[in-house]
């Protein structure tokens, strides 16, 4: 897929990438490899593929769900300008 050098321009404004006129082919030819390649992979047939969330068949290692840390929420609301039943009051900002 070859691209104008306005589509090049438009590309890079739009990602906020600065571009000189004598990097504009190299850019296209960049670009261009990148969505022929994406192309090809639109082609495959990938029906009976299962999605995958990470390449490698791993458990995800996780820390115990424990609490660690103390309920220090009187500490905290003692220093607030307002509280009421625990939480923190703020003025009302939408109408």
């Amino acid at each position: 897929m070859d691209l104008e050098p306005d589509e090049i321009e438009k590309i890079a404004h739009l990602a906020r990438i600065a571009v000189a006129a004598d990097e504009i082919e190299a850019l296209n030819t960049e670009l261009s490899g990148i969505l022929d390649l994406v192309e090809r992979m639109g082609e495959l047939d990938t029906r009976g593929i299962m999605p995958m969330a990470h390449p490698l068949d791993m458990p995800q290692r996780l820390r115990p769900d424990v609490v660690t840390e103390e309920n220090q929420r009187e500490a905290y609301q003692a220093v607030a300008p307002a509280t009421e039943n625990g939480l923190y009051l703020v003025p009302r900002v939408i109408e």
